[in-house]
């Protein structure tokens, strides 16, 4: 069975990020066609982009990098759960999606976001961070927007459309990731001894 990883995007105090993204673990765990699991950037403490080599090359000198490369590599697929921050999704989520390069190709990726508008700038600035990931970004998403989705701007109370929209964005994510699955292991036999 195919593993997704929920990410959660946000680090802040009194992140709304959290009860987004237990929304969506909740309603993936209900799922039979796949393992999901809730990555925290929070549990991953990533400083400022510090290897001395580019990604691309997979020679990761720092025990925080090849720690993260040992989370993200086994997963098939990831929904990022994203705020949006100044027309931009944040920069803790860019600073981990940077760290890496391998681990997150041929992987399908939906987003999740949340924000005033409903976090659509920050979903389409992860779009195209993704494809040069060569992540396969999947086409529904799930906005979810602080004034019409979040009691008080605070509490989440996501609407039967988002609910509607959460499924239709797993189902993709799902087939995605299965369909992936012949690009993953010829990287895999492929890449360098």
């Amino acid at each position: 069975m195919i593993r997704i990883g929920i990410i959660l995007g946000s680090t802040r105090p009194g992140r709304n990020g959290e009860q987004v993204a237990t929304w969506v673990h909740d309603t993936a765990s209900r799922r039979t066609d796949a393992e999901f699991e809730l990555i925290d950037l929070r549990d991953h403490p990533l400083p400022h982009l510090d290897e001395p080599h580019g990604a691309m090359h997979g020679h990761y000198q720092h025990a925080h990098t090849k720690a993260w490369a040992a989370r993200i590599a086994p997963f098939a697929g990831f929904v990022m759960v994203t705020p949006e921050y100044n027309r931009s999704t944040s920069g803790v989520l860019k600073n981990a999606l940077d760290h890496l390069y391998a681990e997150w190709n041929d992987k399908a990726v939906g987003f999740v976001s949340y924000g005033v508008v409903g976090g659509a700038r920050a979903a389409e600035q992860l779009r195209l961070i993704c494809g040069a990931l060569q992540m396969a970004d999947v086409s529904r998403q799930v906005t979810l927007s602080l004034t019409s989705e979040f009691e008080n701007y605070t509490t989440l109370e996501p609407t039967d459309h988002s609910a509607t929209a959460l499924d239709a964005l797993l189902d993709q994510v799902v087939a995605w990731s299965t369909a992936l699955a012949p690009l993953r292991a010829a990287s895999r036999t492929a890449a360098p001894a």
